[in-house]
């Protein structure tokens, strides 16, 4: 009989404490993110969140969470932003999403993440346009994660090579 295997798999998150030593297509993402936060549609949960995304031509597309009183019916910030990106620019690739939430953070808590769903919407997009997306995710205490690819928090993703 084989020894068990232990799969190890870690992540590095960078986090800066304000904007400053980010790009200023960075900046500028991270700021159109928040300012998406005032266009979501929350009304059940009052847990507003907006997002943007970074195409490789340099459009900023912007996303807000959308709810519905039938939960499954409603959309992340994160999926509107990437699904509005696709249609409009199906061929442009997604170069770096931002995500922003006002909710009041305590001092040792991370800012919200995207949700599975959205991992797995973001680590499509990926794969189709053979480009890592960066993640720049910020809270309301200013700090700001950094991710670079998808693949760090989504390391067994579900891709289409799984069908085959």
């Amino acid at each position: 009989m084989k020894p068990s295997k232990v799969i190890k798999k870690e992540i590095t998150v960078r986090v800066h404490h304000d904007a400053s030593q980010l790009t200023e297509d960075e900046q500028r993402l991270i700021r159109e993110a928040q300012a998406s936060i005032k266009r979501a549609y929350a009304p059940y949960s009052k847990f507003s969140v907006g997002s943007a995304v970074l195409l490789e031509n340099g459009k900023i597309i912007c996303g807000s969470n959308q709810e519905n009183a039938v939960y499954p019916l409603g959309l992340c910030a994160e999926r509107v932003a990437l699904f509005t990106a696709g249609s409009h620019f199906p061929d442009i690739p997604v170069i770096a999403l931002a995500l922003a939430t006002q909710k009041a953070l305590k001092p040792d808590e991370v800012p919200v993440f995207p949700c599975g769903s959205c991992r797995q919407v973001l680590i499509e997009s990926e794969t189709r346009h053979h480009h890592d997306i960066k993640l720049l995710i910020t809270g309301s205490d200013g700090r700001i994660y950094v991710i670079d690819s998808v693949k760090k928090i989504l390391p067994f993703a579900f891709q289409g090579d799984s069908l085959k």
